[in-house]
């Protein structure tokens, strides 16, 4: 069942997601190379409970930590651990928050080294572009798999590849909800957007072939074929003029 939101309760979910944006924000500072994956998680811990908010992920059907840290060919679910970073390394962190009970989401993929590959720019610049499309297309009247339609022309358009066993979705009182938001498929089909629905897009976007596979973690999801993937999120509220990102720095 898809929850039309009150404009009281999407400020509420714009106070966690406020919280998601500027913690994400300060990981974007703090990462170094040399860093173990373990530190981030403990950082974005105290920048969310300073802030206010409780971290969403730890716990959730047993998450063992707060933040998801993804190198290179992990797609997301990455565990924290005392894995170093490297210089090169493509680094994707995804972080929720709850505050007053309700929940922000967003993502996003950092390189790591001085000097980035053109192939690796490319694939950071598509993936991100092919989420603000699909933003684009969030808009009351549309359907869901318009924002689905848009991210997937955007993303094969550039030679790359839609991961298809990962979705987004509807947020609220709950991490996830109603509707999930695929990243792939024709348009017009689907629920339709109504004003009050609140979405987290993400594309999931693989250099090379669009499977994934599972590690023995039971979480960590990498690319089959073992190249690169990077994953950008925004938690947005579909209102009557357009789509609102509620995860964005507001500078």
């Amino acid at each position: 069942m898809i929850i039309l939101k009150s404009r009281g309760e999407i400020e509420k979910i714009a106070r966690a997601s406020g919280i998601v944006a500027r913690t994400l924000e300060a990981l974007k500072g703090f990462i170094k190379v040399g860093m173990a994956t373990r530190e981030l998680d403990l950082f974005a811990e105290s920048k969310i409970r300073e802030q206010g908010g409780i971290p969403a992920f730890k716990g959730y059907r047993k998450f063992p930590a707060n933040l998801c840290v993804s190198i290179n060919d992990e797609v997301v679910h990455g565990i924290p651990s005392n894995r170093t970073i490297l210089k090169d390394d493509l680094v994707s962190l995804d972080l929720g928050v709850v505050c007053d009970g309700f929940y922000g989401d967003a993502a996003v993929t950092l390189a790591m080294g001085e000097v980035v590959t053109p192939e690796v720019r490319k694939l950071l610049q598509v993936t991100e572009a092919s989420l603000y499309r699909g933003i684009e297309a969030a808009r009351d009247g549309n359907r869901v798999s318009d924002i689905s339609h848009a991210v997937q022309v955007h993303v094969e358009k550039a030679g790359f590849s839609v991961v298809t066993q990962y979705v987004g979705h509807g947020i609220g009182r709950s991490l996830h909800e109603d509707p999930q938001v695929p990243n792939f498929g024709a348009p017009g089909r689907g629920p339709r957007l109504k004003e009050g629905m609140v979405l987290a897009i993400e594309p999931m976007v693989n250099m090379g072939k669009p499977g994934v596979r599972l590690l023995k973690d039971k979480w960590t999801a990498v690319t089959e074929d073992g190249q690169l993937s990077a994953h950008f999120e925004h938690t947005v509220c579909v209102t009557k003029t357009g789509p609102v990102i509620l995860t964005k720095m507001e500078h």
